[in-house]
């Protein structure tokens, strides 16, 4: 009886080790489209947003930038201001040179070694990039409003 619990547990165990295997958070590059399309909490948080008129019209300040954005699919900060992001490129209509999302495990890691190279320490972390130059940088969440944080040189944090 002893060992058949013994199995019993082990069995329980291993399944439950090989289930936490497959739900290994999303790294790597990902578009925003699929972001929304895939992970429910930053749909929703993309639809209930709604940006003001001059936090449109100020995000045509990133025009001609890059933005790298350091995030986890698992982190309830990104999954706040990451698709408050979206929504505020799209209605904006800004320009941006790029837009890159890049999605960390629960170590902070990429695949490509990106969260490594940017000194990722918190997600998520929205960086600014003027002709390869960081300009500002956005980290958890913002100190003024997403917006500000982001337009303004001064919010950079090392």
């Amino acid at each position: 009886m002893f060992k058949r619990i013994t199995l019993l547990l082990s069995l329980c165990l291993l399944s439950f080790m090989a289930l936490a295997a497959d739900n290994k958070p999303f790294t790597g590059h990902i578009s925003g489209v699929d972001l929304l399309n895939e992970y429910p909490k930053f749909a929703s948080e993309y639809e209930s947003f709604s940006p003001t008129t001059a936090d449109e019209k100020a995000m045509q300040t990133l025009a001609g930038k890059d933005i790298l954005v350091l995030f986890g699919t698992w982190c309830h900060d990104s999954q706040r201001e990451v698709p408050r992001l979206l929504k505020l490129l799209d209605q904006s209509n800004v320009k941006v040179n790029s837009l890159q999302l890049v999605a960390v495990g629960y170590d902070k890691r990429d695949p490509q070694g990106i969260a490594e190279q940017y000194n990722l320490q918190y997600t998520s972390t929205i960086i600014v990039l003027d002709k390869g130059e960081e300009v500002a940088r956005m980290v958890e969440k913002p100190k003024q409003s997403l917006v500000k944080d982001l337009i303004n040189p001064s919010a950079v944090k090392k």
